[in-house]
């Protein structure tokens, strides 16, 4: 028996509402997270690198490095189900903070809010803003910030 998957799951721009919060799966940084993501970005930082050396930093570990956090945040936030198939495009990260580390073994999700919904019609669909808060396993935030969407409008 073959099951069709439908293409879209996700909601329409029109579906969002201001207000409205979606809290992500949670997903663990591990080693191999932070060794691949030195190797594609060529960022061999020693914080991230050499556990001696972080050892007697500031964060006393390792830390995973901030923008594969930031990474790990994008695909948690499709992985609520509420972008897939409808999202045009990521617009914008209109502003970014990075809070406190993420060490590696931490399990981190994120959790949206609907800030702004505009239509634009021209492009079929309208420019969603999303106020995320990336939490790890003891709830605090780790970095958090605003993002814009290009969301799909409902077919005609």
């Amino acid at each position: 028996m073959t099951t069709t998957v439908p293409a879209v799951r996700g909601l329409y721009f029109e579906e969002f509402e201001v207000g409205q919060k979606m809290i992500s799966p949670g997903r663990t940084v591990t080693e191999s997270d932070v060794v691949g993501f030195a190797g594609l970005s060529g960022d061999f930082n020693q914080i991230h690198t050499d556990a001696a050396y972080a050892e007697n930093s500031p964060f006393g570990a390792r830390v995973a490095h901030g923008l594969l956090g930031l990474s790990i945040a994008s695909g948690l936030a499709l992985r609520t189900g509420v972008l897939e198939g409808t999202v045009m495009a990521f617009r914008e990260i209109n502003s970014w903070k990075f809070v406190k580390p993420v060490y590696l073994g931490d399990t981190i999700h994120v959790v949206m809010e609907i800030v702004t919904t505009k239509a634009m019609k021209r492009l079929g669909g309208g420019k969603v803003e999303l106020n995320f808060d990336v939490k790890n396993q003891k709830d605090e935030t780790v970095m958090k910030g605003l993002w814009s969407v290009l969301v799909m409008g409902k077919p005609e």
